[in-house]
């Protein structure tokens, strides 16, 4: 009979684990970068590189991580049906640059007001923020094509080297005596970029030919999903944002929260691991019009971030004043109340991600957008109500993604119910 971490790992999407290990590389650079940079800089040259970095993992995920979920969808459908990628890629390449291009206009446009609410006036940061956008673009289109074929070992690859080279350049930019922000803050744009460049010859090899893809067909859903991952990125990030904006004075508070948010979320990292598989998976089971295989690996996924979350949630919950303290040397404001809540968040913010891309893998778009739209309206209206901020803020992220999660699995079930989730003669006529 199997172990249970036996049974957990057979319940994952085929190529979970080549993804999760270049995931933990690429997490742990994040760490490693600030760290350094930490040790490095002046308080306000690190400002500017977390200021950088913040923008970078919000705005920037927002725009381009949506056009490698998209591509999986579509490249992966088209597999089941044996058409080739090659013109998925040409196409998305220009419309990914077309975007990088709108995204690069207006920093430039808005450069100095930019440097001078957001890096202390120093336009070579906003030149940066622009360098960033360039390698997340870059990195997102072509996972995107890579998953969508299933080729993992590649896709952990490019993740694992990226992180890798943001730990390497930031000790070495330590041991060479750097003291500016920007040689920090170019990290983000020079390790994505050369993380694409090593696994361009294993994505140039497993290209074919096939029928051409319309416009259409390859951006009516990116818009939509755009909006969304940016309502989940506004989700996630609500507790020390609103708390931040609503009582700005209360440092000692918001250090705490976002050292207690970060603990809190770490089942979120691991479940990130799983995302392009599992993507991956839906969408082939979805193409190939097997609706027992969708459902199973829909309710499987399902019972590990159950398992995921309540095991962190329990450590969360038990330890989490004690290691924010003794990790961050956060401040003794928060207790276990405090943890359980932003624990209930994320436990229901990775189920809404789960269910969030079923209802994209069944072109169910729009639904996807209400459900964020109904979870932001619920975490706004619970953050204005009356009481103390902190209980405010951290109810707001659990209901917020409840709602979201629950208006999900009602768009979810009627679309499960028919006789299969996508034909293939559907899939056929969108890709």
């Amino acid at each position: 009979m199997r172990n249970p971490l036996a049974r957990v790992l057979a319940a994952l999407p085929a190529g979970t684990p080549v993804v999760a290990a270049g995931t933990v590389v690429l997490g742990a650079a994040s760490y490693v970068h600030l760290g350094v940079a930490g040790h490095s800089l002046s308080v306000d040259a690190m400002a500017n590189v977390s200021v950088l970095w913040t923008i970078v993992m919000s705005i920037g995920i927002g725009v381009f991580f949506p056009i490698e979920q998209e591509l999986t969808r579509i490249v992966a459908a088209r597999a089941v049906l044996g058409h080739g990628a090659l013109p998925v890629l040409r196409k998305a390449a220009l419309l990914t640059g077309g975007i990088l291009a709108a995204t690069l206009a207006v920093l430039a446009a808005a450069s100095r007001p930019i440097a001078d609410s957001f890096f202390h006036g120093d336009l070579a940061m906003v030149a940066a923020l622009g360098a960033a956008f360039v390698g997340l673009a870059a990195g997102y289109l072509t996972r995107g094509i890579l998953a969508g074929l299933g080729r993992f070992t590649a896709y952990g690859t490019q993740l694992g080297v990226d992180g890798g080279l943001r730990m390497g350049l930031a000790f070495g930019c330590a041991a060479a005596g750097a003291h500016t922000a920007l040689a920090f803050s170019l990290i983000l744009a020079v390790a994505p970029l050369v993380s694409v460049l090593v696994t361009l010859p294993p994505l140039v090899r497993v290209l074919r030919p096939g029928p051409a893809i319309a416009w259409r067909d390859l951006s009516r859903g990116l818009w939509l999903l755009i909006c969304s991952t940016l309502l989940a990125q506004l989700v996630v990030n609500a507790v020390v944002l609103s708390t931040q904006l609503l009582e700005p004075t209360a440092v000692a508070l918001i250090a705490a929260l976002l050292n207690a948010l970060v603990l809190a979320r770490v089942p979120l990292f691991v479940f990130g691991s799983l995302q392009a598989s599992l993507l991956s998976g839906l969408s082939s089971a979805a193409a190939a019009g097997d609706r027992p295989a969708f459902n199973q690996l829909l309710r499987r996924s399902g019972a590990v971030i159950c398992l995921l979350g309540g095991a962190g949630g329990a450590v969360a919950v038990a330890l989490g004043p004690w290691l924010i303290r003794v990790l961050f040397a956060a401040p003794p404001v928060l207790g276990g109340w405090d943890f359980l809540w932003l624990s209930l968040g994320t436990l229901f913010y990775m189920l809404a991600m789960l269910l969030g891309q079923a209802l994209m893998v069944l072109d169910r778009h729009r639904f996807q957008l209400l459900g964020w739209v109904l979870g932001t309206a619920c975490l706004v209206g619970v953050t204005l109500l009356p009481g103390p901020i902190a209980t405010r803020t951290e109810l707001a992220y659990f209901a917020g993604s409840a709602v979201t999660c629950l208006g999900m699995l009602a768009a979810l079930r009627p679309a499960r119910r028919t006789s299969s989730p996508n034909p293939p003669t559907a899939v056929l006529d969108r890709v």
